[in-house]
């Protein structure tokens, strides 16, 4: 480890590759609502944030887990999954009166076709304006299951269906 009196230190979150600070402050300095998608091995996670002194306050939020209780039975952490979850979560920010919102993916990486982007698809579908490229977003194909079952598809309209009703 390098030592000395020229030997700075990088912030703990950046060491762990955690935050990428200069990424997120050109995203403050919007002042536009974040769209904050997370994901992990098992769930997706979208938030959609606003910037304060005292700290993010989360405006609206929806996590795959919540696909559950709405008769999901597949992948947690699919395209399709990650689609309905940006639905829902744009529905939910709609209601709370957040109409464009600016993606934050933090230090993830990003996969034209992926499952990042397919939470983006779902957010402009709920009629959210997410400013993205059009070649980045997946397929329909892939948005509604065909490469993983043929079923898939009948889940995804009764969950979006569920959701109309909420």
């Amino acid at each position: 480890m390098a030592t000395g009196p020229r030997y700075k230190v990088a912030f703990r979150r950046r060491r762990e590759y955690r935050t990428d600070y200069y990424a997120r402050k050109r995203l403050l300095r919007s002042g536009e609502s974040r769209a904050v998608v997370r994901r992990s091995n098992r769930n997706v996670t979208v938030q959609f944030v606003d910037f304060d002194m005292g700290g993010d306050i989360v405006r609206a939020a929806a996590t795959t887990k919540e696909l559950r209780k709405m008769g999901w039975e597949y992948s947690c952490s699919s395209i399709p999954a990650a689609y309905l979850v940006g639905y829902l979560a744009g529905k939910r920010a709609l209601k709370n009166g957040i109409e464009y919102a600016v993606l934050d993916i933090g230090m993830q990486n990003p996969k034209h076709g992926g499952v990042l982007f397919a939470t983006v698809k779902g957010m402009t579908d709920a009629g959210l304006e997410v400013p993205h490229s059009k070649d980045i977003v997946p397929t329909k194909d892939r948005i509604n299951g065909k490469h993983i079952d043929g079923g898939i598809e009948a889940a995804i309209k009764s969950v979006k269906k569920k959701m109309e009703a909420d």
